[in-house]
């Protein structure tokens, strides 16, 4: 059987080591399809999903109107979470193809598209599987892949390249982020990156103008890191390096190479200015805000109550990195990283797959120790993850038969799909009464999209079970690439727009009300739950507030401009009912969804100008 499986691999391996060309071709082709199904499809095609996404989303259209791009502002308050890359890029694609959502979440995308590409061609160039894999010299000058290699190695290379690209793109949580307008794939993207061009560096003939090419890349998208979400953007990735240096005695050999001093110049050249530029328009209040709140006591104690228990980050990567989440124990196994003199005695281009496995555990283990936790934190660890998976199962293809370990992991496999089959089967059991959209338990389950998504899983199970049975599990990579990619398609992106229809829709319907009806120096209240979507849509600030303070407010600003006479109030009509007014006091403007747009008359009430905000 194992005959069998190698037949087409080798056939077609033969033939394009004769037409590189053609090899070649169809890569690209592979990385275009997985890309677009991944990150491109659909990109714009449902409305910025409140809370988060917004806030970005005007931040960055609030440069291109003010002319700031050093200050961000949300909702006319400064903005100091994260710094200005991401509000950059957004602002330059609305000036580029216009203020949407395609232009919000293009950023995140590409970067996704960028890291995926690169991760490709580190593999294809260096995706050998354990210790012995390669028994060589060190690559010479003049060389384009790092060294000559025999037949099965190649296929080998390639194999590993195809199916670690794949897994890197198409897995929970980087489909989420590659898909939202938000800093988190930013960051993943420009740390991968610059890891991978480390390696890149590494690997190349020691002293060659190739490797010090290949290290100021690494130090630029390190510097843009930095750029998109702060100092964790160069310190993770310094943590990386230095523990694989000392776990393949090369510390002051590579640091002597890395042209240290020329590359933190052009880092600081690179991530200096703007922080400068920030502190001197904003000076402590900067400063308290990003590097005390945002940074420091992130990581030092809980904020916005995101605590979770030690495990928290197995359970992430297990559901956030499925299905391939099940092979990263065996994948890890057979890199028998414990035989630290073995590893040492390789050359550094067959080095990729230690290096994953240390770029892994070190952003695992940071982040499970700092005491806020969030599942987007460990993002940055998936293509370490997807390398890992790539090399397991390009080895085993080409130079292993299944052990004992293997074949267990593929029927662990099968259980995962037939539980993700039930978890979709029963879902809309456990969505909830949202009010924010109380018809959409009912109108998922009208829709059929969850038997598909179920049946996809339940098939692909099937279909693996009936190769396991032919001991042809080597296969089941595909399996549970088709079944992904499937539902991705068929399942994912149709429930993202039904949710958008029933959650999203009614409140950006309203704000394109409230930009029809809003009557000159009238304000706009938010009451109950913030919405940050109506400051994106309306292009207009909103006061949020609760229902029993929001008409109190306004009193207390008559001091800073004309006395407003009235106020649109936005909010679902439970809060709007919990006013301090009278129903005959409020006229409604509009109903969508699960919300109201009411105006009161603010010269017709009598409210206590003394009342607490």
């Amino acid at each position: 059987m194992k005959l069998k499986l190698a037949r087409p691999i080798q056939y077609l391996s033969e033939r394009w080591e004769k037409q590189p060309a053609v090899a070649w071709s169809l890569s690209i082709l592979w990385l275009i399809g997985i890309s677009w199904v991944a990150f491109g499809f659909n990109l714009g095609g449902i409305g910025l999903v409140d809370e988060t996404e917004p806030l970005f989303a005007e931040a960055a259209r609030q440069m291109t109107v003010t002319g700031d791009w050093v200050t961000p502002y949300f909702n006319d308050t400064t903005r100091f979470d994260k710094p200005p890359l991401v509000y950059w890029l957004m602002a330059i694609a609305y000036q580029t193809i216009g203020v949407n959502e395609w232009a919000v979440r293009l950023p995140s995308a590409l970067a996704a598209v960028g890291l995926t590409g690169m991760g490709f061609f580190t593999l294809r160039f260096f995706g050998f599987a354990r210790p012995n894999a390669l028994q060589t010299l060190e690559p010479s000058e003049s060389a384009i892949a790092p060294m000559p290699v025999s037949p099965p190695v190649e296929r080998q290379l390639w194999l590993a390249a195809w199916i670690g690209a794949a897994v890197m793109a198409l897995n929970p949580q980087t489909l989420v982020w590659a898909r939202t307008g938000v800093s988190d794939m930013l960051l993943s993207g420009c740390m991968g990156t610059s890891l991978l061009s480390f390696f890149w560096a590494y690997a190349q003939p020691s002293r060659s103008r190739r490797q010090a090419v290949w290290y100021f890349v690494a130090y630029v998208l390190a510097a843009l890191a930095v750029l998109a979400k702060g100092p964790v953007g160069v310190v993770i990735p310094g943590l990386v390096v230095l523990v694989f240096l000392f776990y393949v005695g090369r510390v002051r050999e590579v640091l002597r190479e890395m042209h240290l001093w020329e590359g933190s110049l052009l880092f600081l050249a690179i991530t200096l200015p703007w922080y400068i530029l920030v502190f001197r328009d904003n000076g402590q209040a900067y400063i308290d805000s990003f590097f005390g709140y945002h940074n420091f006591e992130r990581f030092t104690r809980v904020v916005n109550n995101h605590s979770a228990p030690w495990y928290f980050y197995f359970v992430v990567v297990l559901l956030g990195f499925a299905p391939w989440s099940v092979y990263l124990p065996v994948a890890i196994a057979r890199l028998r990283f414990w035989q630290i003199d073995q590893w040492r005695q390789q050359p550094r281009t067959a080095h990729l797959g230690l290096f994953a496995l240390i770029w892994f555990a070190v952003i695992f283990g940071f982040f499970t120790v700092a005491v806020t936790k969030l599942p987007s934190y460990v993002l940055p660890l998936l293509p370490s993850a997807a390398i890992l998976v790539g090399l397991f199962w390009s080895d085993q293809i080409i130079r292993q038969p299944s052990d004992r370990a293997t074949r267990v992991t593929h029927w662990i496999n099968l259980g995962f799909m037939a539980a993700i089959a039930g978890a979709v089967f029963y879902s809309a059991n456990w969505m909830g009464n949202d009010p924010a959209m109380p018809d959409f338990p009912e109108a998922m389950q009208q829709s059929g999209i969850l038997v598909g998504g179920g049946l996809i899983w339940l098939i692909a199970g099937l279909i693996g079970a009936s190769l396991l049975l032919r001991r042809q599990g080597a296969w089941l990579w595909c399996v549970n690439l088709c079944a992904f990619g499937l539902f991705v398609v068929f399942t994912i992106v149709p429930t993202t727009e039904l949710m958008d229809s029933h959650r999203q829709l009614p409140l950006r319907q309203l704000s394109a009300t409230v930009t029809q009806v809003q009557q000159p120096n009238e304000l706009l209240i938010m009451v109950g739950f913030p919405k940050p979507s109506v400051v994106f849509y309306a292009q207009r600030p909103f006061l949020f507030a609760a229902p029993q303070n929001a008409l109190n407010r306004p009193q207390r600003r008559a001091n800073r401009s004309r006395q407003p006479v009235s106020a649109l109030v936005l909010g679902h009509p439970r809060r709007i009912a919990e006013l301090p007014i009278d129903p005959d006091q409020y006229e409604l403007i509009e109903e969508s969804g699960a919300y109201q747009l009411v105006r009161v008359t603010l010269s017709n009430l009598d409210l206590a100008e003394d009342a607490q905000p």
